[in-house]
């Protein structure tokens, strides 16, 4: 990717700064667009605020969009629905905006979503790029955020939704979290732990979007999942064998409904997306195994 000039927002966050990180190594030039004018990148980085967007997106190769409010493991109060809906769609218009005023104009955007496009399935039905959404209140906000990022299709603008899974790695995301209560020897499934969990090792979300930055034929919604995903029962026994832990301590719904209340209900549900257009293109996943992947980052 030398020579790319590639414009990131959410560069803090726990993919983002990942994705900085393996830009900045293969050669690009990487600018980050960000709420604070004092955040802190790696040498090299151009550190741009949100109020100086359409100066920042023209000249770009690329633009790949990540920033978005912590929509999971959060009580959905009805502000906070409002706050994580706007952290996508309001940001999203703003750069399709700024990419219609750009000049010249980037030649694709990258915008992240989610596999809660997809809703709370039950059973075993996969899901690839094709399959209908969801009508819970992420697969709307998905939905509306994907239909954000679109629009810049009219500008001639190559657009890539990357609908990410659970995204697993050391030093944060989901997994730390999951992790905590097994080391102290009280983990286990959630809810009934037959939901299914679409992971992802985060090497891969930074290798999927890397590839489509680069690759013309990807276009529209692409599911950034690893090839096998798991009941949240296979996932909690395989979380205790990575750290030699037990996992018979079952958290029980009502317990999460409690704490959470609607909120509560992307850790009880699942659904079970196939990663068929990166099969498709040819992408091979460094981590394409949970087993393998937890060992790597919990060993």
């Amino acid at each position: 990717m030398s020579q790319k000039r590639v414009l990131v927002t959410g560069g803090t966050g726990f993919i983002g700064s990942e994705l900085v990180r393996a830009l900045c190594a293969s050669g690009a030039t990487v600018t980050a667009l960000v709420r604070s004018p004092t955040t802190v990148f790696q040498p090299g980085v151009r550190v741009v605020p949100w109020s100086e967007c359409s100066d920042a997106v023209a000249g770009q190769d690329a633009v790949v969009h990540l920033a978005g409010e912590q929509a999971v493991g959060v009580r959905w109060t009805e502000s906070a629905k409002q706050r994580i809906t706007a952290s996508r769609v309001d940001t999203t218009r703003q750069l399709v905006a700024a990419l219609a005023a750009a000049n010249p104009r980037p030649g694709v955007l990258v915008s992240a979503s989610a596999v809660g496009y997809y809703g709370a399935r039950e059973g075993d039905e996969a899901l690839d790029e094709t399959s209908s959404p969801g009508s819970d209140f992420l697969a709307g906000v998905c939905q509306a955020w994907e239909a954000s990022a679109l629009a810049a299709q009219e500008l001639g603008v190559r657009v890539v939704v990357a609908r990410l899974g659970v995204v697993f790695d050391r030093g944060g995301g989901a997994l730390q979290a999951m992790v905590t209560p097994f080391r102290m020897f009280a983990g286990g499934p959630i809810g009934s732990g037959e939901q299914v969990v679409s992971w992802v090792h985060r090497a891969d979300v930074v290798g999927i979007l890397r590839r489509c930055i680069e690759d013309p034929a990807l276009s529209g919604p692409v599911n950034v999942v690893a090839p096998g995903a798991v009941t949240q029962a296979e996932l909690a026994r395989a979380i205790g064998r990575a750290i030699g832990r037990p996992a018979w301590l079952r958290v029980p719904a009502l317990a999460l409904r409690a704490r959470f209340g609607e909120g509560a209900d992307p850790l009880l549900t699942g659904q079970r997306a196939v990663p068929e257009k990166m099969r498709a293109a040819g992408y091979v996943w460094q981590h394409p195994d949970l087993e393998a992947a937890l060992g790597a980052v919990l060993g």
